[in-house]
């Protein structure tokens, strides 16, 4: 026997049995059907919401400045501070001013001495009328005097009106304040931030949309401005943890930007609202509803609109276009194209095709039917 023509003849017997398997194997690989984790919609009570993006503001805002003339002796705070009502802030040179009210009251207290000897003597005919009334109306202008004294006096401690955050100081220690009363000296601004207001405008549809809504609700009782609640949240945060409520909405349309201005008020007692923050607002539009929701993130769009991939009864992939509304969390509302029982495939999406058979499997209990982290089990 030739032992070459035996090896080649084995060896192409191996290589087509190689050949063999992996196309059996690629035709069983091929006849596979991917696994999906399906869930039903969960009814939830959901409201309808519009945001905007507004601006923080102080609820007050002033600059103290300096009504007396004198030399900046202190300056009792640090920059960026925040002070209670009453806090001294500043203390302009008081010399002058408190020996001013201790000539005032010498003036006052001799004057007043002798309208007291004018009296007497007018008793005993020593004197007339006339002095007394003379005397007693250098005494009314010496009060009068000495409270002036008294009132600058006070204005050389500048204290906090109310309760605010300072920006920085604007004269130093040693610096002449008050010079010119016509240009007051600016010491600090100081703004009230405990509440803050925030501001934001809408634009005229969403305000005859908005208008219509509150007034369906003011026609139930209910007052809005002063009740309707607010939600707001910072570029760095998620979920609108602030809650304020509606405060002002203007009366009049700002022809230049089409929008109407509305303002907000928050307790803001953390301080986390600092004016010119901008924020991110929420605003309820009508009343709460019972509501079929689904995990935004399986939500997909296209050039034909919203849909959703559902499975059916003999486990194939159909779409769905539906309508969404307001979200809830991480879920959105469905308001059409999706009924109660139907089979939503919350995880395994991108193995889903439109009219091929999948493997739906029920997602776990213990996962949350609306994280968007839902994830295939491992097989």
């Amino acid at each position: 026997m030739n032992l070459p023509k035996v090896n080649k003849l084995y060896s192409l017997l191996l290589f087509l049995a190689l050949v063999l398997t992996a196309c059996s194997k690629k035709n069983d690989n091929s006849k596979q059907v991917p696994e999906v984790l399906v869930a039903a919609p969960i009814k939830q009570v959901v409201t309808k919401y519009e945001e905007y993006t507004g601006t923080v503001a102080a609820t007050q805002q002033v600059n103290l400045v300096a009504r007396v003339e004198g030399f900046l002796e202190t300056i009792n705070f640090n920059d960026g501070q925040f002070v209670k009502k009453g806090d001294l802030l500043f203390i302009i040179q008081q010399d002058s001013y408190i020996e001013k009210v201790k000539r005032s009251q010498a003036t006052l207290d001799y004057d007043n001495s002798e309208y007291q000897r004018q009296l007497s003597m007018l008793k005993e005919n020593a004197t007339s009328q006339a002095d007394v009334e003379k005397y007693l109306s250098k005494v009314q202008v010496d009060k009068a005097d000495l409270e002036l004294a008294k009132i600058n006096l006070s204005y050389t401690e500048v204290r906090a009106p109310f309760d605010g955050l300072l920006a920085a100081h604007q004269a130093d220690v040693g610096a002449v304040v008050g010079s010119s009363p016509m240009s007051p000296t600016v010491l600090v601004a100081i703004e009230a931030i405990i509440p803050a207001y925030v501001n934001f405008n809408i634009n005229t549809r969403d305000a005859l949309k908005l208008r219509e809504e509150l007034r369906k609700m003011e026609e139930s009782g209910k007052k809005i401005v002063g009740n309707l609640p607010v939600f707001v949240a910072l570029s760095n945060e998620e979920n609108f943890p602030h809650e304020g409520i509606l405060d002002f909405v203007n009366n009049s349309v700002d022809t230049s930007t089409g929008t109407i201005q509305v303002r907000a008020i928050f307790p803001n007692e953390k301080h986390t609202l600092i004016p010119g923050f901008f924020a991110k607002v929420r605003i309820a539009i009508g009343p709460s509803f019972e509501a079929l929701t689904v995990p935004n993130a399986i939500i997909q769009s296209d050039q034909v609109g919203e849909f959703i991939l559902t499975v059916n009864s003999k486990n194939i992939v159909q779409r769905n276009d539906v309508k969404t509304g307001p979200r809830k969390g991480e879920a959105r509302a469905i308001l059409e194209g999706l009924s109660e029982n139907e089979s939503v495939i919350v995880a395994g999406i991108n193995s889903a095709r439109i009219g091929a058979p999948v493997n739906p499997k029920p997602a776990s209990q213990k996962i949350p039917p609306f994280a968007s982290s839902v994830k295939l089990s491992q097989p």
